[in-house]
């Protein structure tokens, strides 16, 4: 038992200097380091500076492991290194450090960042006093990361103090679903979270979250909160709303849309505004809804070899529009012959924007070789999901009567039979009936 209390102290001496040393700072991430180039100007467009740069991730102010590590390799500059203090650690997710070797890389770019008051008017109440502090007065970043598989996006404003290359994060926007995928109907959340390091005089005046849509150039302010006076500025938006308490308990941002509707494909822009500074993440919706299928007419007839029977399949409610048509016969022996598309009508929208397109087959037995018929299914291929719908086509009298066609022929012979004994029991009762008047009258 000694020698078993030994070995968990050990191992968790282990684990705690494991800790001090590793667990404080994070992979090395590579970025673009992009700037407008000097000198430019009368009205043509700025010319932009891009140079690979190195951003070694600390979350300990105090740690001095990250700045030991390996310099910059030969075509990164000095100057393009940055020794970055992110307290948060959202620098360290895993999305934003691929596996050694990867070939797949997160996108990373920072910029030079200018602090200056919002201008919009739910911004505005951040920013009442016209001095700056002097905390402003140093060297400003802001950084923009797409995770690998879409799992992050984040955008950080950082500080350092005057040409020291070591800024702090004080501002970080994310967001863990950059996609997000929805059927009509449903509840949508779009994720966003904001972190703001409490040690600046910046985090403490309050916050602002806003929410932009845009799509194919249209755009509008879906929802914009103000947290310093607890307002909403007014817009048309109907079903769009936040977790109040998670919002001023955790950060959490996230646009809550009650119920999907087409209108809602597009992207969404989460913004965070604190005094002089703001980050912003952008979320894609896709609505994607597959179709239903109707088939007719159900049941098919009864068929003869020569005879072409003509049967529709309509795809309804669909969206977004990319649809696919294609019809399959699957005969007696289990084996499937593809039919083709069909003839496609053009689609049409309906009043939910939804979309609906229908597609027409001829079956005709001298020209499909249709044999004695089987299962007809209509398939429709759609990014929601492929659906199918099916009708039986009997075709009767080929190469002789199958059992099917026996039967039905016996069907059709047994009700023949017994129309005519009807009509001959009619006729000989009213004869009878006849007889026995004529009978009674001598």
């Amino acid at each position: 038992m000694a020698n078993i209390s030994t070995i968990y102290k050990l191992s968790f001496l282990a684990f705690t200097y494991f800790i001090q040393v590793y667990g404080t700072s994070c992979p090395v991430l590579e970025c673009w380091f992009v700037q407008e180039k000097p000198g430019r100007g009368g009205g043509f467009p700025a010319a932009m500076i891009q140079e690979k740069s190195l951003l070694y991730i600390n979350t300990d102010p105090e740690s001095e492991q990250t700045k030991s590590q390996q310099g910059p390799s030969a075509d990164i500059s000095h100057d393009r290194v940055y020794y970055i203090t992110d307290p948060a650690a959202i620098l360290c997710s895993s999305s934003l450090h691929p596996p050694e070797g990867s070939v797949h890389k997160p996108q990373c770019e920072i910029n030079p960042f200018m602090p200056q008051p919002s201008t919009v008017q739910w911004a505005v109440p951040l920013t009442d006093s016209a001095h700056s502090p002097i905390y402003l007065q140093a060297d400003w970043y802001s950084a923009a990361l797409q995770g690998l598989d879409g799992q992050l996006a984040l955008s950080s404003v950082m500080r350092a103090p005057t040409a020291t290359k070591e800024p702090t994060v004080v501002l970080s926007v994310s967001s863990r679903t950059p996609l997000v995928r929805s059927r009509l109907g449903e509840p949508v959340v779009l994720d966003c979270g904001f972190w703001a390091e409490t040690s600046s005089p910046l985090s403490g005046s309050g916050f602002t979250v806003e929410w932009r849509y845009q799509f194919r150039g249209d755009g509008r302010l879906v929802l914009a909160y103000d947290g310093k006076t607890d307002r909403f500025a007014e817009t048309k938006e109907k079903g769009a709303g936040l977790d109040f308490t998670a919002l001023h308990e955790t950060g959490n941002a996230s646009l809550i849309l009650q119920e999907a509707e087409v209108r809602h494909t597009g992207t969404y822009i989460c913004t965070v505004y604190l005094p002089y500074l703001l980050a912003q993440v952008a979320v894609e919706l896709e609505i994607v809804e597959p179709p239903s299928l109707s088939i007719f007419p159900s049941p098919l007839p009864l068929s003869v070899p020569g005879q072409v029977v003509k049967v529709q399949c309509e795809a309804s409610g669909f969206f977004p529009l990319s649809l696919e048509f294609y019809w399959e016969l699957t005969g007696p022996d289990g084996k499937v012959r593809p039919l083709g598309q069909g003839s496609v009508t053009g689609h049409r929208q309906g009043p939910d924007n939804t979309y609906s397109q229908t597609t027409r087959l001829e079956l005709d037995s001298a020209k499909l070789d249709l044999g004695r018929g089987g299962e007809v299914t209509c398939v429709a291929v759609h990014p929601g999901g492929t659906r199918r719908a099916r009708v039986t086509l009997n075709v009767i009298g080929v190469n002789g009567p199958s059992i099917e066609d026996s039967m039905a022929m016996v069907a059709v012979a047994l009700g023949l039979y017994g129309l005519i004994k009807i009509v001959s029991w009619t006729f000989s009762s009213g004869s009878d009936d006849t007889n026995s008047q004529e009978k009674k009258v001598k």
